[in-house]
C-alpha cells in the first residue's frame, strides 16, 4: 500500500515517438517538395535564358547589312555555299520562285529591347 505518493501511469513512448516522427517527416517532405518545385521553375528560366543567349551569339556572329528594328521578324539562315549564318529580312515564303537552293532556314527571330534575341513563331514558314 502506497499511501500519499502520486500514481504515475506509463506513457507509451514508442507510439508517441512514432507519431512525432511521422509529423516531422510529413512536414519536411512538404517543404522539400515546395522547394523542388521552385528549383524546377528556376531551372526552366535559366534554360530559357541560356537558349536566348546562345541564339543571340549566333545572330551577332551572322552576316547582315541592314539596321535591325526591334519587334521586326527576321530569319536566321545557314548559307551552305559560304558556310556561315546570315540574318535575313526575307522569310522562306517571301521569294517568288522559292528561296535560294543554298539557304537553310534555321528559325524566325526578333530582337528584344535588351539587345538579346528570341525565337518566334512565324506565319511565313
Amino acid at each position: 500500500m502506497d499511501v500519499g505518493s502520486p500514481k504515475f501511469e506509463l506513457v507509451p513512448v514508442k507510439s508517441q515517438k512514432d507519431h512525432m516522427l511521422n509529423i516531422a517527416r510529413l512536414s519536411a517532405q512538404q517543404e522539400y517538395d515546395r522547394i523542388m518545385e521552385l528549383v524546377n521553375v528556376l531551372r526552366k528560366q535559366a534554360d530559357q535564358i541560356k537558349k536566348r543567349l546562345d541564339l543571340t551569339d549566333m545572330i551577332y556572329d551572322a552576316h547582315y547589312e541592314f539596321q535591325v528594328v526591334h519587334g521586326q521578324t527576321y530569319w536566321l539562315i545557314y548559307h551552305k555555299r559560304t558556310q556561315r549564318n546570315i540574318l535575313s529580312i526575307n522569310g522562306p515564303k517571301s521569294w517568288i520562285s522559292g528561296p535560294p537552293f543554298d539557304y537553310e532556314y534555321i528559325c524566325a527571330v526578333k530582337s528584344l529591347g535588351d539587345h538579346t534575341w528570341i525565337e518566334v513563331e512565324s506565319e511565313n514558314k
